[in-house]
């Protein structure tokens, strides 16, 4: 392990995480999600439950030749016994004893409606269950923990049960009893008041395991380890069902930055960033944007006010430093922008003002009608750029000319529907048509355009549209709307966002469009016409 036992920082995203609506997880994402989650230094990382599922079994029989932890210690997820059978001829429990993963946490019900009414059994079995699973399986070699589950439901029920189910786990042997709030429905005082209440009862080690319907899985784990809990469980970026469970990499940071109590390996931390995203990818499941840390928004300013202060001192608008988790901070230009706001953003950008201040008042200027108007430069920073450059030189940067340009959809009589676009183009002095089809008007004019520049610029063809959004603005009603289009364009090694406003929607993304390829060439350092 990467550091001592004293504390566990637990990750169950494999598990519990892979619960989330919409998330679909095959044994080579598993793989890979385990990997980063060993690249960041976790102390547990739990597998899933071998024997429950094919896709599960599939994964642990790969993970034995597969799957190298240089940090994190393997964990396969089960329940206690069946009612009345003998753990050693159990089926799930063999499937534990078979997965190679030298940690088992075994699910045991804390609640004791759960007990009548889910297991059907007595309460005095449910404490044999719990007390012949972790016996066994320790008589095995395994290394054993327990979630608790429901157990905060289960206290306000029953508390002499609750703590029943706690006693005889840790006398029969569990490291760890996890304290599980399933139903994701504590408050941290409430949730703080009874880990205390256990510790002070038990001798058992205490771990906290939340869910977040209350908005305060991160806030409930945070006050149980005060209260003395050693070992909390999460899911990278707070994945899990219903409204998720708490997220990991925030109790991590808060944890080594705000408690200065070091849980991972010493700058691992500063891998937070790229590992949260980078699992994000594999999952199929957008970050959010304000996600605490490591959120592209996390350190993203876009007041004036702010602006102007962290020109002078970062930290007067920032908890904390960004690369102390692998973000940056990010300057948002908008109607709301300033001065310093250009100049840091023109910073970020790479392009040099020169403290021109009759500059920097002409793009502040400029920002603040064209943003009246429905552009917003927030998402665009290509086209941002593009504008600093037009006001630098006193006119448009240009690789090309688009004249005129038509699109035309049409039904066919067997339904389908064909779309075309037409341009005319002045490229190098030479004045061409060029012709595009495609499953859009969008798509078509995209086409076209490509078509036409690449001959005289064949890098066109790495480039390709891998977002398209429009917005309807407020101001007007119905299809008279105005109409704001976002384009995001890669190149293969990076991506970069355009906008176009018009009340033609065609219009507004030929106005993107034309900025994205635009912007492609710039980046290929070619010179404007």
């Amino acid at each position: 392990m990467a550091i001592d036992d004293a504390f566990h920082i637990y990750d169950t995203t494999l598990r519990d995480g892979a619960q989330q609506e919409g998330l679909n997880l095959s044994v080579h994402d598993k793989l890979t999600i385990a990997r980063h989650l060993d690249e960041l230094g976790v102390g547990f990382i739990e597998g899933g439950w071998p024997g429950a599922n094919p896709k599960d079994t599939e994964f642990f029989a790969r993970a034995k030749s597969e799957l190298v932890l240089k940090n994190a210690t393997f964990v396969a997820f089960g329940a206690t016994r069946r009612p009345y059978v003998n753990a050693a001829d159990d089926v799930l429990l063999g499937a534990l004893r078979n997965s190679g993963a030298p940690v088992v946490t075994l699910v045991a019900k804390a609640f004791d409606r759960h007990v009548d009414l889910a297991l059907k059994t007595t309460l005095d079995e449910n404490l044999a269950m719990i007390r012949d699973s972790i016996t066994h399986l320790i008589a095995e070699g395994q290394r054993v923990f327990l979630d608790a589950e429901h157990f905060f439901d289960g206290y306000r029920n029953n508390r002499a049960y609750a703590l029943e189910v706690v006693r005889v786990a840790a006398e029969s042997g569990a490291d760890v009893i996890a304290l599980c709030d399933t139903n994701g429905g504590m408050l941290p005082d409430e949730l703080s008041q009874v880990v205390h209440d256990v510790l002070t009862t038990s001798s058992a080690r205490l771990g906290i395991h939340c869910h977040n319907d209350t908005g305060c899985a991160v806030a409930n784990s945070m006050a149980a380890i005060s209260a003395g809990a050693t070992h909390v469980q999460g899911t990278l970026n707070g994945y899990g069902e219903r409204t998720g469970n708490a997220d990991l990499v925030t109790i991590i940071a808060n944890l080594e930055l705000k408690k200065h109590q070091l849980v991972l390996p010493k700058n691992a931390l500063q891998e937070a960033f790229r590992i949260s995203h980078a699992v994000a990818e594999v999952t199929n499941v957008s970050s959010s944007a304000r996600q605490p840390y490591v959120g592209i928004s996390a350190f993203a300013h876009k007041a004036g006010l702010h602006a102007s202060a962290i020109k002078v001192d970062p930290s007067l608008y920032q908890h904390e430093d960004p690369q102390s988790v692998g973000n940056d901070m990010r300057m948002l230009v908008s109607d709301m922008a300033g001065r310093a706001s250009i100049e840091l953003k023109s910073q970020e950008l790479g392009v040099d003002l020169g403290g021109d201040n009759e500059l920097i008042k002409r793009i502040v200027s400029r920002v603040k009608d064209l943003e009246s108007q429905g552009f917003s430069f927030e998402a665009a920073d290509a086209s941002f750029e593009l504008l600093i450059h037009e006001e630098i030189h006193g006119t448009r940067l240009s690789f090309f000319t688009i004249e005129h340009w038509s699109t035309t959809v049409e039904r066919l009589e067997d339904h389908s529907i064909l779309t075309k676009a037409d341009l005319t183009l002045t490229v190098a002095g030479e004045k061409i048509t060029c012709y595009g089809s495609g499953n859009g008007p969008v798509n078509a004019f995209d086409n076209a355009l490509r078509s036409g520049l690449i001959r005289f610029y064949p890098e066109l063809e790495k480039l390709e549209l891998i977002d398209y959004k429009v917005r309807i603005l407020e101001g007007r009603l119905g299809t008279s709307a105005i109409t704001r289009v976002l384009v995001e364009t890669s190149d293969g090694k990076r991506e970069w966002s355009t906008v176009g406003v018009h009340e033609n929607v065609i219009a507004a993304s030929a106005m993107a469009l034309e900025d994205a390829f635009t912007f492609g060439l710039l980046r290929q350092e070619r010179v404007p016409q």
